[in-house]
């Protein structure tokens, strides 16, 4: 038998299984079994050595036809193959349109963010930048910066968690504050911030406090601030959160980073200002502390105290959610029990 007659019968056997082949895994084998450097083709063609010249160019034409006969075979029964399958697929896979759809529960801020990106919008409004700042701290950003050097009495207000004698996890978010003035350039303008974060103590939590809780601090820097700017600003805040038929009053009070300073009460929202179990009968509910910046802070931010001043508060956004929305223990807003958080869908904004 000579090449020709073994290629043409290799071609309709092979033409004969590629027909009948019902698996594309098969047809793949079959593919590199006939035209492979070890396949049945290449092994006819080596053959090819012992004709004359004048039969190799007319061989090696009908090898090459034979081939790509084969190759085209192949190619249209994977590709019916394949359609076959996505058939299956299909059928087996198939959707009940009539079904009913599957309802998807979608999730909610928590509160205490709620409230955070409340304030974060007011102030942003009046022409504040918020700045984040790190919460493994250094002392002297913590403490000295703030008026309060290594010996000063007032530490003893705040129990830290100290890594080392001069890193320690923020008491509060103040230290964004000093960080922000010493790069601040007030040739473009005056500075105006508020720095919203997480702080630590070494507290015992119970119903109203906790080692782990958030802060919003505000600053404002510029020439000729006065505490009629800080009780405007105030003013605002609690009616942004509180209601707009809320009152301040400012009483005297005491912190090392602001001179003078204020402890600031709020108009019971609940009662009115007529006295209740929430304001204790007094009609006035504490919120926050505030006051004006301390001319040592200034000065060992590089600020030239005689020709700046300026104001700074600081607020707990946990403690204005529990107060908004009577809430009587903070532990709640960190267990992540689903059913007390959901009753708190988007009540932050206003």
């Amino acid at each position: 038998m000579d090449l020709k007659d073994r290629l043409t019968e290799l071609k309709f056997k092979a033409l004969g299984e590629i027909e009948t082949v019902e698996d594309l895994k098969r047809i793949n084998e079959i593919r590199v079994n006939l035209l492979g450097k070890k396949g049945p083709i290449t092994e006819v063609l080596r053959g090819m050595k012992d004709l004359s010249k004048e039969e190799r160019p007319v061989v090696g034409s009908f090898a090459n036809k034979v081939r790509d006969e084969l190759t085209e075979a192949i190619a249209k029964r994977s590709e019916k193959l394949e359609i076959i399958k996505i058939a299956k697929k299909l059928e087996k896979e198939k959707i009940d349109v009539t079904l009913p759809g599957v309802s998807v529960k979608v999730g909610q801020s928590h509160i205490i963010m709620q409230v955070i990106d409340q304030l974060e919008k007011f102030f942003l409004g009046m022409g504040y930048q918020v700045v984040d700042g790190p919460e493994v701290e250094e002392d002297h950003y913590n403490f000295e910066m703030m008026n309060l050097p290594k010996d000063h009495p007032a530490r003893d207000m705040q129990d830290t968690f100290y890594i080392t004698n001069q890193i320690l996890m923020r008491t509060q978010t103040s230290p964004v504050q000093a960080r922000t003035m010493e790069k601040h350039d007030f040739s473009k303008g005056p500075l105006k911030m508020i720095s919203p974060g997480k702080v630590y103590r070494r507290d015992t939590d119970d119903a109203t406090h906790s080692h782990q809780f958030h802060q919003v601090e505000g600053l404002v820097i510029d020439k000729h601030i006065t505490m009629a700017d800080l009780k405007g600003t105030l003013q605002a805040i609690a009616r942004t959160v509180f209601g707009d038929e809320r009152e301040i009053r400012l009483r005297p009070s005491y912190f090392p980073f602001t001179e003078p300073s204020v402890e600031v009460d709020v108009s019971c929202f609940k009662c009115g200002g007529n006295g209740c179990s929430v304001c204790k009968q007094t009609g006035w509910i504490e919120v926050l502390g505030a006051g004006m910046v301390h001319p040592n802070v200034l000065t060992m931010a590089g600020i030239d105290s005689t020709v700046y001043g300026g104001f700074a508060f600081g607020l707990g956004p946990d403690r204005f959610a529990m107060l908004k929305y009577g809430v009587d223990d903070i532990r709640e807003f960190y267990l992540n029990d689903v059913r007390f958080l959901s009753q708190f869908s988007q009540k932050g904004q206003r």
